[in-house]
């Protein structure tokens, strides 16, 4: 038996103390750091939007309540115009924040442009009507859903390939 426990204790001196992987490890681990960077990359860009959207009904939200005060100067105009005014700028300010943003991806599809000048004749219809009837809950209503269509397809047309289902 003392050659057998010779040649075990041989082939255990023989062995190598460090344990190696069966297969090569780096791609995971490469995949992992890189799939982490997007992730980080991609929650900055929604932090931002996020942002984006609660700056715009915050300011809606004060212009909604100063505009009795702010425009008495100008009877000419009713009062509850100014609302459609601030939330005609402020989605212009947000449209060419997005654009900017979006300015080197890619567009998904050909006609998004064509789209968005649709639902910005809508919206100007829309205004147009509210001249008329500036505290048309309804029209305001319509109005700020065509500005969320605008934003959303904007979003959409230059999400990028990993966010696509």
């Amino acid at each position: 038996m003392s050659n057998f426990d010779d040649k075990l204790a041989q082939h255990i001196s023989e062995i190598s103390k460090e344990k190696q992987p069966e297969r090569d490890l780096w791609r995971g681990i490469e995949l992992g750091i890189t799939s982490q960077q997007d992730d980080a990359s991609s929650s900055t860009v929604t932090s931002k939007q996020w942002m984006a959207i609660a700056a715009s009904v915050c300011l809606v939200t004060v212009l909604w309540f100063a505009a009795p005060f702010a425009f008495k100067a100008d009877e000419s105009r009713s009062d509850g115009y100014a609302l459609i005014d601030a939330m005609s700028m402020q989605q212009q300010q947000q449209v060419n924040s997005l654009l900017a943003s979006y300015e080197s991806t890619a567009a998904l599809t050909e006609d998004w442009q064509e789209q968005l000048k649709e639902l910005d004749d809508a919206a100007d219809v829309i205004k147009a009507a509210l001249k008329d009837d500036p505290d048309n809950s309804a029209l305001i209503k319509m109005l700020h859903h065509v500005y969320q269509q605008q934003i959303a397809l904007i979003e959409r047309v230059h999400a990028p390939k990993w966010q696509q289902i």
